[in-house]
């Protein structure tokens, strides 16, 4: 087996090159009769695709895309579950060379509309449960697919309807490393999201992940569990399985159940998991032993550190452990004890310890001022070491020329993940906390501020500061301090009309878990909010 620096190179070298075609990549170079996706519906049942109609479909869809207008460069979004579709649509995007834009089906309206403006996305690719949130006061720059059977309205039309456009055959494009992949959208903690454009080349390091980090091999049944308008979902749960030539499941339940989670992977025997914590933790408060038929051999978790005591329990239950690994939409995942053979030996795991930099990348903390190594042992800001990271790929966020999150020295280039932690003697990383103030519940990243803007649209909000809350489940919850506008006074049914103007006009998975009323917020003497008080 070829050493891990070895295979990177190999993967970098097939990735990031002039002639690289996206869709010979994850699809055209498999063997047609092998399934590529597992599409499993709530009642269980299975609906397959092969890599040979994923080709078909792909390459039906992609003619009527073209004929459509969408050509090298354009902007495709998706506002679609994971699945047969997402994957059949992605692919087809990328064979005209174009760049998909993936959305999360719990944002609201008026966010998915700023997400499209912000990407310029020229169509969007929506089923029928997430029609209604395409509707807007002003008039859409986008054109509108739809997956589903629904009445059409004026200039819409239908997937299927595009795949049986008469037209000559579209001639897949081949972009290159260079060229762009995705936009991907986070949040941070001021300002509005930010795109990141993801290039061709961040193939090599989501490959590289999906064999060293998440260990999938020919032989294993994969399941993500994340939404693919996520940065895991996408990498992890579309590209990186269709990359390796793998068979993926896709559940389209639209809902978490913990028996629906433990009778699929009994049901299908998945052997390869990743789920993020809030999976794991609603497992533990639902189930006190497994079913026999379960094999899982591997288990991944991302999106936020696991406490030691569900790993504990996760071990225990499962008889294999979890491992927890750190990563980011600019990074891809890049620090984890590996569940793939990377020929290191793990040896004692120190309880809360991520592991070491995955094959490809070099973590680092650095001094909470300067840029310079802080000492090993010694808290510090984790960065990534950019010169000694052959898979890194980020240089900015759209439109956008430089990377606020990179940072130069006269003789290094490090990309500041904006957490804190330690490096022990092993140069494993310990995570200590986020440091731009990002709140991480059931498995999203949500920036304060975000809410704030919608929170203090509302006529009864005079100002308002929103900060964590640990939870058990999910993490962190998501609190708000409210100053009452004046004509309004503070009342349950006030708290309740606030949660519901959030979740309808920004996103479900943002609204405030608590809201609480105050006179005023604390205040440095400047004026800065004293956003660590409001708790």
């Amino acid at each position: 087996m070829p050493e891990p620096a070895h295979r990177v190179r190999e993967w970098l070298t097939a990735y990031d090159s002039p002639t690289t075609s996206v869709s010979h990549l994850l699809c055209d170079r498999h063997d047609p009769d092998r399934n590529a996706i597992i599409q499993i519906g709530p009642d269980l049942a299975p609906a397959t695709l092969t890599f040979g109609e994923l080709r078909d479909r792909s390459h039906a869809l992609a003619t009527g895309l073209a004929a459509h207008g969408i050509g090298h460069g354009d902007r495709v979004a998706t506002l679609i579950p994971k699945g047969i579709d997402m994957a059949v649509t992605a692919l087809a995007v990328w064979r005209l060379g174009a760049v998909l834009v993936p959305l999360f089906s719990s944002f609201a309206p008026s966010a998915i509309s700023e997400r499209l403006t912000s990407s310029g996305a020229r169509l969007v690719v929506v089923d029928d449960d997430n029609r209604a949130k395409l509707d807007t006061d002003t008039t859409p720059t986008w054109s509108i697919v739809t997956t589903g059977p629904r009445p059409l309205r004026d200039g819409e039309t239908t997937l299927t309807a595009l795949a049986d456009t008469q037209a000559p055959p579209a001639p897949d494009t081949a972009v290159g490393g260079d060229g762009l992949l995705a936009i991907v959208y986070v949040s941070g903690l001021i300002g509005p999201p930010r795109g990141v454009p993801v290039p061709v080349r961040a193939l090599a390091a989501m490959h590289a992940y999906h064999h060293y980090g998440l260990g999938v091999d020919d032989d294993d049944v994969f399941w993500n569990t994340a939404d693919p308008g996520s940065a895991f979902g996408l990498y992890h749960g579309v590209i990186s399985p269709l990359l390796a030539g793998h068979t993926s499941l896709a559940l389209r339940a639209g809902f978490f159940d913990p028996e629906l989670t433990l009778d699929v992977l009994g049901m299908y025997e998945v052997t390869n998991l990743a789920a993020d914590p809030t999976t794991y933790r609603t497992l533990r408060a639902a189930t006190k032993t497994l079913p026999p038929e379960i094999v899982v051999q591997r288990l991944t978790s991302f999106g936020e550190p696991l406490a030691p005591d569900v790993i504990d329990w996760v071990t225990d239950v499962f008889g294999v452990p979890v491992r927890d690994h750190f990563g980011q939409t600019e990074l891809g995942w890049c620090v984890g004890i590996p569940n793939g053979d990377t020929g290191q030996d793990i040896g004692d795991i120190t309880p809360g310890a991520i592991g070491p930099a995955l094959p490809g990348w070099t973590a680092t903390v650095l001094e909470a001022i300067s840029d310079e190594p802080a000492p090993l042992g010694a808290y510090g800001r984790i960065a990534v070491d950019l010169e000694h990271s052959p898979l890194a790929w980020f240089t900015g966020y759209l439109d956008n020329d430089s990377a606020s999150q990179v940072r130069f020295t006269p003789d290094k280039a490090f990309y500041l993940t904006g957490d804190t932690g330690i490096l022990d003697r092993r140069h494993w990383l310990f995570f200590s906390t986020r440091d731009d103030g990002a709140i991480l519940s059931r498995g999203y990243r949500i920036g304060p501020t975000e809410v704030e803007a919608v929170l203090n649209d509302h006529p009864a909000v005079d100002e308002c500061g929103v900060y964590s809350i640990p939870d058990e489940l999910a993490g962190q919850l998501i609190g708000a301090r409210v100053v009452p506008a004046a004509g309004f006074e503070a009342s349950e049914a006030l708290a309740t009309e606030l949660k519901e103007w959030v979740a309808t006009r920004f996103a479900t998975h943002a609204s405030p878990d608590v809201v609480g009323f105050v006179p005023e917020l604390p205040r440095t003497a400047s004026g800065k909010m004293r956003r660590a008080r409001l708790r």
